[in-house]
């Protein structure tokens, strides 16, 4: 068996800037559910407003508040379930082209952003504001195929 010896870029502090700007991103997701929260009037320790509960609510302005919270909540919770993979990749991509992986980690970074936003605008028919960053999936599938490549080459 031998030894790869792995030598870190020094851009990699770009990769490692992103990564951490991702840490706040997530924050902000969870915090930005809170408004949303108070003015649906959903209590904890529910996640959602049920189907049924906005279909019993005749003021069409509470029933627009229960349905944007859980697009909200919806939001946060696509973050946190791409959130790992995308980050898994940024890192492993950073060995290999450290300000690349940095540059898309910063767009993924805005594309989630506008998702968020969007998701959650009001008047939205089924939460299609949401399209206005989904573009930022397409970059987790290049940084996925730029993970897979970076550890092809480090094994050859």
């Amino acid at each position: 068996m031998s030894l790869i010896t792995l030598e870190v870029p020094k851009e990699y502090g770009y990769v490692l800037a992103v990564a951490t700007g991702t840490l706040f991103l997530g924050a902000w997701h969870g915090g930005r559910v809170m408004p949303f929260r108070k003015a649906a009037g959903v209590p904890y320790p529910y996640q959602y407003a049920s189907k049924e509960q906005i279909d019993a609510c005749d003021d069409a302005k509470q029933k627009s508040a229960l349905q944007v919270y859980n697009c909200a909540q919806r939001a946060h919770y696509n973050y946190i379930e791409n959130h790992p993979t995308f980050l898994t990749a940024m890192l492993i991509s950073g060995l290999r082209y450290p300000v690349a992986a940095a540059s898309v980690g910063a767009a993924w970074c805005l594309g989630r952003t506008l998702y968020a936003i969007g998701y959650t605008r009001p008047n939205t028919e089924n939460g299609k504001g949401r399209l206005i960053g989904v573009w930022a999936s397409l970059l987790q599938i290049g940084m996925l195929g730029t993970a897979a490549w970076t550890c092809w080459k480090l094994c050859a």
